[in-house]
């Protein structure tokens, strides 16, 4: 405990310093946090590198603004968005994202949006055109995914389930798909499980030699519905959707290729199964080959085929298996020789960078190590180096390195804590978003090298705004127990975090909320700064209360034993961990045993759905908002990858859903959730609710009206924490 007094003296020493006592520090308020976002740090909106590489522009007041890397000056305003109104319209446009062409010279503002699910939206969208000073309308109503051809000369874009192409020289507008039709077939892009589960919405691209588009196309026809209610008007409104759960049928899906020259449709050849997924595709550096992954419906075998873009025809580039899943990622690169790519696999046990010969197969491995990359940013073609985010320091944070071809590598972020970086499109130049656990994001411009030129954003007044407030120091450390074995019976340690009570005394106890999220791969323990409940947990903590985080097995950034541990049986590993991670609590001299509480949202619902009844003997209160109850509820793609089928694993879904171990349930659990979740649908509450009146068990439930899995929009966010709060308060504090 000696390093929260160290803290502690040196954070009063400086605010005594500054004029501040303990008298006139400021509480903090459910209000600053959730109405006001007065805890907001600042960011960089919209920046994109140009391609000189040496520029980048900005989203700043309604404009994009050019600005020099290395110097930080402004060098020019390409668009005034201030100045743009479109026909009919009184108000100009106001730009929140913005797509640039290839030249340059035209842009595509999307305005009017609309939210469809988490990713996908649907907009009006407008095209400025810097050389002839004109702005006109994509096309009539609303569109999805607009983009340009590599020439900037056309754009696609998505409409009613069909693909359309604008010609930008002549106006003319071509139908590319005419089958398109709801809850029936999909053209250019995904289905809901698609979306969510594999990460992208946009499912056409434009092959580099702007003659062809590579597109999905998704027959949901025998897929189940799932209906939704909105409580709006005197009659609810029912919006229905296709929602395969685990076990039940997916969509079928194609890819085609569509050539602008003679207006013919060729299938690619993805193979005779089609209880299959292709969750991603990309076209290779030889404009007529496309590249599509395809993974078996257990996702442990995955192949990568190269397929003619004239006859459809394919052949295998890769392949590889696993005794357990794959994870699909973004981090394929083809490199210009086309000869090579670059891929990222797990095959060692940890994920790392592999150098492939398109014909002859394995080059070598770039990077090794017990650690893991987590995401490549690309590669210098001209230096021959590839970029990317690590974990190597620690599974806590993350570093920006760089390996060459031959294996060198080199971390180019300098301080420890939690880096990201954007590169400038000749890889000269990044820019660099560092944070750790207790200092707000700093961004800043560097070479590639990783010399630091400039700092874009330091937040600096929020840093200065909370020195006005009671904070107490988020620290790390370790929970250690036989229990916490691998499947290879080696034992490990489970990494943590607290924020202490801002006052604390060690001769007093405390209550303690345990803060989960558990699920494969995800981590909540990270050197970073946790803006979304950083400060309700720091306003807990100032009421009494002891904030602990920990990963426990089955999280990311320490290797395949460790993630895929929990592999055909969520839950059972997860929920041992916070018991004993309750026992560990429970031995500590200044913690209240019998006032220990936990909260989760979605996976993390589902753990203190878990723990407050497996774990009853241990924890005294939960709040679970919109948890997973039973698997069997939850989409296919997720909860097989995790579980497999659940006519082949009855057992595994069944042991640990909370819905069966509701008679143990002895203290305080609330229940919160959006009734119109697209995700995590209101079903597994409801039949959570019945499970708990069957064996006659009290508890709190609360719902919001016409919300999804987010619980946002108008007071919604504030009224559910003031709800989570004044129940903490109640069990918690006895207030």
């Amino acid at each position: 405990m000696k390093k929260v007094f160290l803290f502690l003296f040196a954070f009063v020493v400086f605010g005594l310093q500054s004029g501040l006592t303990q008298d006139t520090l400021k509480n903090i308020t459910l209000n600053e946090i959730w109405t006001k976002y007065a805890f907001y740090p600042k960011s960089i909106h919209g920046i994109k590198s140009l391609k000189n590489g040496d520029q980048f522009v900005e989203v700043k007041d309604n404009a994009i603004v050019v600005y020099d890397f290395k110097t930080g000056d402004s060098v020019t305003t390409l668009v005034d968005g201030n100045k743009l109104i479109p026909e009919g319209k009184e108000k100009p446009i106001k730009i929140s994202s913005f797509k640039i062409s290839e030249d340059e010279t035209r842009f595509l503002f999307p305005t009017e949006t609309k939210r469809i699910y988490r990713h996908s939206t649907v907009s009006v969208y407008y095209i400025w055109d810097t050389k002839t000073q004109k702005l006109q309308r994509l096309s009539d109503g609303k569109q999805r995914l607009a983009d340009f051809s590599p020439d900037g000369t056309r754009v696609a874009f998505v409409r009613d389930n069909n693909i359309f192409i604008k010609d930008l020289e002549t106006g003319t507008e071509t139908q590319v798909t005419t089958d398109g039709k709801v809850n029936h077939i999909i053209n250019g892009t995904c289905d809901w499980v698609y979306e969510e589960e594999f990460g992208f919405t946009k499912a056409f691209f434009w092959a580099p030699d702007n003659r062809k588009i590579a597109f999905y196309r998704f027959d949901e026809s025998g897929v189940k519905e799932y209906t939704l209610t909105y409580y709006n008007d005197l009659y609810p409104e029912l919006y229905t959707y296709k929602y395969p759960v685990a076990g039940e049928d997916n969509s079928l899906v194609d890819i085609y290729v569509y050539n602008l020259e003679n207006k013919k449709t060729v299938h690619m050849d993805t193979g005779e199964e089609t209880d299959q997924y292709i969750p991603r595709i990309k076209w290779t550096q030889d404009a007529d080959v496309l590249s599509v992954q395809r993974l078996n419906r257990l996702q442990n075998h995955l192949d990568i085929l190269l397929c003619d873009a004239y006859t459809g025809k394919s052949r295998v580039m890769y392949t590889e298996d696993n005794k357990w899943y794959i994870d699909i990622t973004d981090n394929l690169t083809f490199l210009p020789d086309n000869e090579h790519y670059i891929i990222t696999s797990e095959m060692d046990g940890y994920n790392h960078i592999y150098l492939y010969n398109i014909k002859r197969g394995l080059v070598r491995q770039l990077t090794s190590g017990k650690w893991d990359v987590i995401e490549l940013y690309g590669y210098d073609q001209k230096k021959k180096r590839v970029f990317y985010q690590s974990a190597e320091r620690s599974p806590m944070d993350r570093e920006v390195a760089y390996v060459d071809l031959k294996g060198k590598r080199k971390i180019i972020s300098g301080k420890k804590g939690t880096n990201s970086a954007s590169f400038s499109k000749n890889y000269k130049y990044f820019i660099n978003t560092w944070s750790d656990a207790n200092t707000p994001p700093v961004i800043t411009v560097n070479q590639a090298d990783g010399k630091h030129i400039r700092v874009l954003e330091d937040n600096h007044e929020l840093v200065e705004k909370l020195k006005g407030y009671r904070i107490s120091p988020k620290e790390f450390f370790t929970i250690s127990s036989p229990e916490f074995k691998l499947p290879d019976s080696s034992v490990v340690s489970l990494n943590a975090w607290k924020i202490m009570p801002y006052d604390f005394d060690p001769s007093k106890k405390y209550p303690v909320l345990l803060t989960i999220y558990g699920g494969p791969g995800a981590q909540t323990v990270l050197n970073s700064w946790g803006w979304f409940n950083y400060m309700w947990y720091q306003m807990l903590a100032e009421q009494g209360i002891m904030i602990v985080s920990v990963d426990n097995r089955g999280t990311g950034s320490r290797g395949e034993l460790f993630k895929k541990m929990t592999y055909l049986e969520l839950g059972k590993y997860e929920t041992l961990d916070y018991i004993e991670t309750a026992k560990y609590l429970d031995s500590l001299p200044y913690v209240d045993k019998n006032r220990l509480a936990i909260f989760g949202w979605s996976y993390g619902g589902f753990m203190a759905s878990n723990v407050i009844t497996q774990g009853a003997d241990y924890y005294s209160t939960a709040i679970a908002v919109a948890p997973v109850t039973n698997w069997r509820y939850y989409d296919n793609i997720y909860t097989e990858r995790f579980m497999r089928k659940p006519q082949d694993n009855a057992s595994g879904y069944d042991d640990n859903s909370p819905i069966n171990h509701v008679d143990k349930l002895k203290g305080h659990y609330l229940l919160i959730h959006g009734s119109a979740d697209d995700n995590v649908h209101f079903q597994n509450s409801m039949d959570m609710i019945t499970a708990l009146v069957k064996a006659n068990k009290q508890f709190d439930f609360f719902v919001y009206p016409n919300k999804n899995h987010s619980i946002y929009g108008g007071n919604t966010r504030y009224h559910l924490y003031r709800k989570m709060t004044d129940f903490l308060d109640k069990n918690l504090l006895g207030r």
